[in-house]
C-alpha cells in the first residue's frame, strides 16, 4: 500500500507531557492513569488509581483528555500506547504523555495500534535512554517517524484489529465476573468458619527450587520454568523462560503461589512446568477449593510483607502450618463441583484469548507494512482457522 511518510507532531493536534508531580491514590474520583495503566493498545484499569475533583482539575490544566487521545508510557514499561475510550474521564499520572491525533490526517485507532506494533516499539524503545530508569523524551516522540497509508486503509486495518481486541476485552471480562461469582460463593459458605486445620491437611505443597542458570532458554528447549511472580498474568502465567533441568515440578491446575515479596499473589499452572524459589506449588485433589481458599487467605498472607521485614518472605514450614478453616468433606465436594466447570470456562477463555493475541501478533507488523492487503483479510475464516491450528 502506498504511505506519505510524516512524523508525530505533523499529525497530532498536540503532543503534552504530564505533570511532574506525584499524587496519591483517594481510593475515588478520577481514574489516574500511571504508567501501569497504559496496556499495549488499551488502558488497564484494574486496581487504578483515582483522585477528586481538584487533583483532576490540576493535573488536566496542559489538556484534557478525551475519546481517542493515546496515552504513551514513557518510562516502565517504555512504548507503551493505549486509546482513550468513549464515557470515561481520565487524567495522567506521572511518566506519561497525552497525543491528540488530528483526525482530518489519521484515523486515532489506526495510529494506536501502529504505534504498538514491533517496529515503532522497537523504535521508542532505542530512543529511551536515562542511567537508572530508561525514559522517552517528548522531543523524540514529536520527531518520530509515521507511514501513513490512506484514510481508507488506515480505517480498514483499525477496524480488522478492534474486533480481535474486542472479543480479547470480552473474554476478560468473563473471566472477571465469572472469578468474582465463585469467590462470592466461597464466602457465603465457608466465610464464617473456624481455623481448624493447617494447609498441609487440604494439600500438597512443593516449594520452588531454580535450576542452573545455565539451562535458562527461550527457544522452548525443555520444560516452561516460572521463576516468581513476575510471569504472573490475571490467572495464569506468561510463557518466558525454558529450563532443561528442571529441579522443582508443579502441575496443570496447581495453585501457583509467591514466597517472596509480596508473598501471597496468586496463579494457576497452566501446564506441567518447573517452579523457582519465587514461587510455592499447591497441589490439591481438589484444586478448585484450594485456589479458593488460597484467595481468602490472601489477607492472613498479608503478615508477611509486614513492617519490619527488610524482605518479606515465607518459608516451607510457616506456609505448611498456615491454619485454614476446613469444611467436611461433603461440603468441599459440593463446592467442588459448583466451582471445577466455572474454572475450567476462565480456562477455555483463556486459551481462546491466548490463540486470538497470537492472531492479533501476527497481523499487526504485517498489516503496517502492507505486506498483508487488509481488503482480502477474511478475520472470521482466519481466526477459525487459527483458533483450531494454534
Amino acid at each position: 500500500m502506498a504511505c506519505e511518510q510524516v512524523t508525530l507532531q505533523d499529525v497530532c493536534e498536540l503532543i503534552v507531557d504530564c505533570p511532574h508531580t506525584s499524587t496519591k491514590d483517594e481510593g475515588v474520583g478520577y481514574p489516574l492513569i500511571r504508567t501501569p495503566n497504559v496496556g499495549r493498545g488499551r488502558l488497564i484499569l484494574t486496581d487504578v488509581h483515582r483522585v477528586s475533583q481538584d487533583v483532576y482539575e490540576r493535573r488536566v490544566s496542559r489538556a484534557v483528555p478525551r475519546q481517542g487521545d493515546l496515552i504513551l508510557a514513557r518510562e516502565a514499561p517504555a512504548g507503551n500506547v493505549a486509546i482513550v475510550p468513549p464515557g470515561i474521564e481520565v487524567c495522567l499520572g506521572q511518566r506519561t504523555m497525552l497525543l491528540r491525533p488530528d483526525s482530518s490526517f489519521v484515523v486515532p485507532e489506526y495510529l494506536n495500534y501502529y504505534l504498538n506494533a514491533p517496529e515503532q516499539r522497537d523504535r521508542m524503545l532505542r530512543l529511551a535512554n536515562g542511567a537508572t530508569v530508561s525514559h522517552i523524551n517528548v522531543a523524540d516522540i514529536r520527531n518520530m517517524p509515521v507511514q501513513l497509508p490512506s484514510r481508507g486503509e488506515q480505517s480498514k486495518v483499525a477496524e480488522l484489529l478492534n474486533v480481535l481486541d474486542d472479543k480479547i476485552d470480552l473474554n476478560n471480562r468473563l473471566n472477571d465476573y465469572l472469578e468474582q461469582l465463585v469467590d462470592g460463593k466461597f464466602q457465603e459458605l465457608f466465610g464464617g468458619l473456624n481455623f481448624n486445620a493447617t494447609l498441609s491437611d487440604v494439600a500438597e505443597i512443593t516449594m520452588g527450587q531454580s535450576p542452573a542458570g545455565s539451562s535458562y532458554n527461550e527457544e522452548g528447549a525443555g520444560i516452561i520454568f516460572y521463576q516468581g511472580r513476575g510471569e504472573f498474568g490475571w490467572r495464569f502465567p506468561k510463557r518466558r523462560l525454558y529450563t532443561t533441568e528442571p529441579k522443582r515440578l508443579a502441575c496443570e491446575g496447581d495453585v501457583l503461589m509467591s514466597v517472596r515479596a509480596p508473598v501471597g499473589d496468586l496463579n494457576v499452572a497452566f501446564e506441567n512446568c518447573c517452579i523457582g524459589r519465587g514461587l510455592a506449588a499447591i497441589h490439591s485433589e481438589t484444586p478448585s477449593f484450594a485456589l479458593y481458599l488460597m484467595r481468602f487467605l490472601k489477607p492472613q498472607l498479608e503478615a508477611y510483607n509486614g513492617e519490619g521485614t527488610v524482605f518479606g518472605s515465607i518459608n516451607g514450614k510457616a506456609l505448611k502450618s498456615l491454619e485454614v478453616a476446613l469444611p467436611s468433606h461433603n461440603e468441599v465436594m459440593q463446592f467442588e463441583s459448583f466451582a471445577a466447570p466455572i474454572d475450567a470456562l476462565i480456562r477455555s477463555n483463556e486459551n481462546e484469548t491466548r490463540k486470538l493475541n497470537n492472531l492479533r501478533n501476527y497481523l499487526l507488523p504485517k498489516l503496517m507494512s502492507g505486506e498483508i492487503d487488509v481488503s482480502k483479510v477474511d478475520l472470521t475464516q482466519l481466526t477459525n482457522n487459527h483458533l483450531a491450528d494454534c
